[in-house]
């Protein structure tokens, strides 16, 4: 069944999280800050465009966004343009964004205050995955308002699952990135090591890919570490975003973080030193250069 459907955000992520919602069939309107790249989506694929997040969630049964952080969150809900403003009753506010618990928690009580239901749904799988439509998607809120979701979710993603109420989606993503950041830092002293020792790195990659120490950070990004290119995929200054949010959020349930604290020191001293654009692999540049 075709629903109408919203989608606000249009970046490396939204551009075609958006295209595959309405290749499956939905009517999809689009807005994005950068009025341009909502020109050219609406010339690859079939939707309209809006020109603020109020027009672009009028009437919508489904309301998807994929923006920055939590005052790009706040702008495009709560602003005086924000799609509060105009999401009608009965409809399903999904949020995509990586952003804190604490404002995954303000936009459900918001939203149920005002008769649409809200879901925290941060992604992972990098542009790849949603080019591919690959994602893995972590939701937190209620089970009528994620069963309802599902259908237009599958549009996008490889696997989607309700992990309890408000704010769990979003902590579920900072457990993600948590293990995600070590794994980069091993891979990247593991590399450092093999160069240094006079191993054929290919091939030592090749082998213990092979076994226990196989990840998708290895898989996907040994080759491009090793050949120090680093203009791709998830920028530093994302992930600095995120270990920030774990931080906070650690201090506040008493968990211990002590090596995601060091690896988000090593991600702020590659930012220092203008790297905050390059790929999180780029840990490997910051041993090599020391």
């Amino acid at each position: 069944m075709s629903c109408k459907v919203s989608f606000i955000g249009l970046g490396v992520m939204g551009y075609p999280m958006a295209g595959y919602i309405s290749k499956a069939g939905h009517n999809v309107t689009v807005y994005n800050r950068t009025k341009a790249k909502a020109e050219k989506w609406t010339k690859e694929y079939k939707g309209k465009l809006a020109e603020t997040p109020m027009d672009a969630a009028k009437d919508c049964d489904f309301i998807f966004t994929c923006v920055g952080n939590d005052n790009d969150l706040r702008e495009v809900t709560l602003g005086d343009k924000g799609l509060f403003k105009s999401a009608k009753k009965g409809a399903v506010y999904i949020d995509n964004t990586t952003a804190s618990a604490n404002i995954a928690r303000e936009l459900y009580k918001e939203s149920k205050a005002k008769g649409f239901d809200f879901l925290d749904a941060p992604i992972s799988g990098g542009q790849a995955g949603a080019e591919g439509g690959t994602l893995t998607v972590m939701v937190g809120g209620d089970q009528s308002a994620y069963q309802k979701a599902e259908p237009i979710i599958d549009c996008y993603s490889k696997k989607i699952k309700l992990l309890g109420p408000s704010g769990s989606g979003q902590l579920t993503k900072m457990v993600n990135q948590i293990c995600i950041s070590g794994l980069i830092q091993s891979l990247a002293e593991g590399i450092n090591f093999s160069e240094n020792a006079g191993l054929d790195t290919k091939k030592v990659i090749e082998v213990i890919s092979k076994g226990a120490a196989q990840s998708w950070q290895m898989d996907n990004r040994w080759k491009t570490m090793l050949e120090d290119e680093y203009d791709h995929g998830f920028a530093v200054d994302w992930m600095i975003k995120d270990l920030g949010f774990i931080k906070k959020e650690a201090s506040l349930n008493n968990s211990t973080i002590e090596i995601t604290n060091l690896v988000l020191s090593f991600y702020e001293e590659i930012k220092d030193k203008g790297g905050g654009k390059f790929d999180t692999s780029s840990l490997l540049r910051r041993i090599q250069e020391k």
